[in-house]
C-alpha cells in the first residue's frame, strides 16, 4: 500500500496568524516553543480523511497551546480534628519516651 500519495502535511504559522489575536499569540508561542506548527497525517487511505484528521490534530494543539494555565494552588489550613489527633500522638509519644528513663527508690 503506498500511503505517500495519500500523505497530507499541514503548515500553521502562528506568529503570521491573523486569527489569533495578540494575547492568544504570545501565549501559543510560549506553550509551543516556535512559531511554526508542522502536522502530517498519513493514517488513512483517502487523502480527504487525511486532511480531515490533520486538520482535527492542528485544532487539538492550537487548542492545548491556547489554553489557560492552570490556577495555583491554594494551601489549606489543617483541620481541628487533625491538629488535636496530632498533638495528643506527641504527648502519648512523650509519655513512653519518659517512661524509659532511670527507676528512683524513694
Amino acid at each position: 500500500m503506498n500511503t505517500t500519495d495519500s500523505r497530507v502535511e499541514i503548515a500553521f504559522d502562528v506568529s503570521a496568524s491573523s486569527a489569533l489575536t495578540e494575547a492568544m499569540r504570545v501565549r501559543a508561542l510560549d506553550s509551543l516553543g516556535s512559531d511554526r506548527i508542522v502536522i502530517t497525517a498519513s493514517e488513512h487511505r483517502s487523502q480527504h480523511r487525511n486532511r480531515v484528521a490533520a486538520r482535527q490534530r492542528l485544532a487539538d494543539r492550537l487548542r492545548t497551546a491556547l489554553a489557560p494555565p492552570p490556577l495555583p494552588r491554594v494551601p489549606t489550613k489543617p483541620t481541628k480534628g487533625s491538629q488535636r489527633r496530632r498533638i495528643e500522638g506527641k504527648k502519648r509519644r512523650s509519655r513512653v519516651k519518659a517512661m524509659r528513663g532511670r527507676v528512683r527508690d524513694d
